[in-house]
């Protein structure tokens, strides 16, 4: 149903922040908007997951901050990945599309425990 929210599965946040900030640098609040925008409103980041994930992130040495002028001409923090986050981003999501390939294979069994197509 669109606009339905649905919870994040656990590291699920670092992969779209990793994305996003892969794109262009951005600061913490256009990454929550530019979620939101692409997924039709289903991902919503709250500031209080965000922002630790983005500290997280910048710890593990994956994205790194600079302090720049929002759209509004107020200071803020803007988030761009490192080498090292390409290569975490690119890890991450050869991993969620295996792992959602496999879960797309279970689900399509049927009850009689052959595929939906057979």
């Amino acid at each position: 149903m669109p606009g339905e929210r649905i919870d994040l599965p656990q590291g699920t946040l670092d992969l779209l922040i990793l994305k996003t900030v892969a794109i262009e640098p951005q600061h913490g609040w256009a990454i929550s908007e530019r979620i939101q925008q692409i997924s039709s409103s289903v991902l919503q980041v709250q500031q209080g997951s965000l922002y630790p994930a983005l500290h997280r992130l910048e710890r593990r040495g994956w994205i790194k901050a600079r302090w720049g002028a929002s759209d509004n001409n107020r200071r803020a923090k803007y988030y761009e990945l490192t080498r090292a986050g390409r290569t975490q981003l690119e890890a991450e999501s050869h991993n969620w599309r295996k792992l959602a390939t496999a879960v797309e294979q279970v689900l399509g069994i049927g009850v009689d425990g052959l595929g939906a197509d057979s």
